[in-house]
C-alpha cells in the first residue's frame, strides 16, 4: 500500500538522522522526470484502422544514501504511474505505484574487500548484459549479494541472487514468470584498467524454474543458461574502438540446448563540435523453419532500449528466441550550443539467421533524432523522433502485422533531480 512505503520512507529519516554521533555523510536527491509519448508502430508494425497511442509516464524517486568510515547505506523509493491513472480525490492509490526500487547496505571489510547486500542495480561496462534500464521509468534491480574486490587498476565483483516470492515450509517453486525472471543467479566480472583502455570478462550464470502439466504450472526442475565473454575499449591514434563478444550456451528450456552469439565494435572520433560514430552489432539468431538448437542470444539485464534502435523493436521484452539480427549504424552528436546537443543515428537492420521461405534477409531502417537542452541547474529537456522504414520481411517476425504502415514515434521529456540535503554528521 502506498502509505505504508510512505510511514517506511519516514521511519528510515528518522533512524538515519538520529545516528549523528557515528555518523559521517547524509545526502538525499531527488529524480523527477514526466515524458510524453505518441506511439504510432513503437515496438511493433502498426495495424490497420488502429488509433495511435498518447500518454504521459511519471517517475518521482527519492534517493537517500548515508556514509560512515567502513559502512554505506542506500535507500531509493519511487512512484511510477501514467498521468490520470488515479480517479481524483480517491483515498488510496488505486494502482500501488509505490515501490522500493534500491535497499542495500556495502560493508568495506578491508582496504580491498567489501560486501554489498540487498536490492541494488547492478551495472557494467556498456551495459548490454548488465545495466540499470534508466530509460524505463521503473528501472532495473536485482535482490542480491556480492562481493568486491579492488585494489589500484583491477576489480572483481562476484555475485549472486536466489529468488522465490513468499516464506514457505514445503517446496521451493518460484511461479513469477517473465522474459528472464531468474529463479538463481550467480556471476563474476573481472575488470582491468590502463591509462585509455579497459578490458573486462564476464561469466554469468542464471537457473530459470521450468513448468509443465496442462495449464503449464507443475515445477519441473531448473533450467541453466551460461553467458561468458568480454568487453574492451582502446584508442588508435584519434579514434576510440569499443567492442564486445559473448558466446551463451547451456539449456534454452527444459528439451532444447542452447549455443548463441553476439559480437560488436564501434569506432567514435571527435571533432572541435561533432562526435562521429560508426558500429555494428551480430546477435545469432534460429532459423524460422527450425532447428536442432536454440541459437537465439539474449542480452539479458541489459539496458537493452539503448541498442539497436529506440523504437524497441528488438530485444526489448520481444524478439527473444527469434531469427536474431544483424545491425550496421552510424551516428553523429553535434554540440548545437554550450548546454544543448543533437543525436542522429540510422541504423540497417537485417535478420542473423533465415527467414521461411527463404525470404529476404532485410528487416528495415531506422533513424532517430534525439535533442538535448540543460535548461537550468538540475533540470534537462529531451526532445526525440523515431522513424521505422519497414521491409515485408519485418512483418514474419512481428506477427503478420503489415508493414507498409506508417511507423513513427515521437516523445518529449523533462528531467529534473536536484541534491535537496547534504550534510556532515561527524562526531
Amino acid at each position: 500500500m502506498a502509505y505504508q512505503r510512505i510511514t517506511q520512507l519516514f521511519c528510515f529519516l528518522f533512524i538515519v538522522t538520529s545516528m549523528t554521533v557515528t555518523a559521517q555523510t547524509l545526502d538525499i536527491d531527488a529524480d523527477v522526470r514526466a515524458r510524453f509519448e505518441y506511439r504510432h508502430g513503437f515496438n511493433n508494425l502498426f495495424p490497420d484502422n488502429t488509433e495511435p497511442a498518447a500518454f504521459v509516464n511519471q517517475r518521482t524517486r527519492l534517493n537517500i544514501g548515508y556514509k560512515a568510515e567502513k559502512l554505506q547505506l542506500f535507500v531509493a523509493l519511487q512512484d511510477v504511474s501514467i498521468w490520470g491513472d488515479t480517479r481524483q480525490i480517491l483515498a488510496i492509490d488505486g494502482n500501488d505505484s509505490f515501490s522500493l526500487f534500491q535497499a542495500y547496505a556495502q560493508l568495506q571489510l578491508n582496504e580491498n574487500w567489501s560486501t554489498k547486500l540487498g536490492r541494488q542495480v547492478i551495472s557494467y561496462d556498456d551495459e548490454r548484459i548488465f545495466g540499470g534500464l534508466d530509460w524505463a521509468m521503473q528501472g532495473r534491480f536485482h535482490d542480491a549479494a556480492i562481493i568486491k574486490y579492488k585494489k589500484d587498476d583491477f576489480m572483481m565483483d562476484i555475485g549472486g541472487a536466489f529468488s522465490q516470492e513468499q516464506e514457505r515450509n514445503e517446496g521451493n517453486a518460484f511461479t513469477i514468470q517473465g522474459f528472464f525472471t531468474y529463479k538463481s543467479m550467480q556471476y563474476a566480472y573481472l575488470k582491468k584498467s590502463w591509462e585509455k583502455s579497459s578490458a573486462s570478462f564476464l561469466f554469468l550464470n542464471t537457473g530459470f524454474q521450468n513448468f509443465t502439466g496442462v495449464d503449464n504450472d507443475i515445477a519441473d526442475g531448473v533450467s541453466y543458461r551460461q553467458t561468458a565473454g568480454t568487453y574492451f575499449k582502446f584508442p588508435v591514434e584519434k579514434v576510440n574502438i569499443a567492442g564486445s563478444a559473448y558466446y551463451q550456451f547451456g539449456e534454452a528450456n527444459a528439451t532444447t540446448d542452447l549455443a548463441a552469439y553476439q559480437v560488436s565494435l564501434e569506432g567514435t572520433y571527435k571533432s572541435d563540435k561533432v562526435l562521429y560514430g560508426l558500429g555494428l552489432e551480430l546477435l545469432s539468431g534460429t532459423d524460422q523453419d527450425g532447428d536442432s538448437k536454440n541459437k537465439s542470444f539474449f542480452p539479458l539485464y541489459g539496458t537493452n532500449h539503448k541498442f539497436n534502435g529506440f523504437m524497441d523493436y528488438f530485444y526489448v521484452g520481444n524478439h527473444a528466441n527469434n531469427v536474431g539480427l544483424n545491425d550496421i549504424y552510424a551516428k553523429a552528436v553535434i554540440t548545437t550550443g554550450d548546454k544543448s546537443s543533437l543525436l542522429l543515428k540510422g541504423h540497417y537492420f537485417s535478420a542473423n539467421a533465415d527467414l521461411t521461405g527463404d525470404a529476404d534477409k532485410y528487416l528495415g531502417t531506422e533513424v532517430d533524432l534525439v535533442y538535448t537542452q540543460k535548461i537550468m541547474p538540475y533540470v534537462k529537456l529531451n526532445l526525440g523522433y523515431s522513424h521505422m522504414f519497414a521491409s515485408d520481411s519485418m512483418s514474419l517476425i512481428k506477427g503478420g502485422r503489415p508493414s507498409d504502415n506508417t511507423n513513427n514515434w515521437g516523445w518529449a521529456q523533462i528531467i529534473i533531480n536536484p541534491k535537496l540535503f547534504t550534510a556532515d554528521l561527524k562526531k
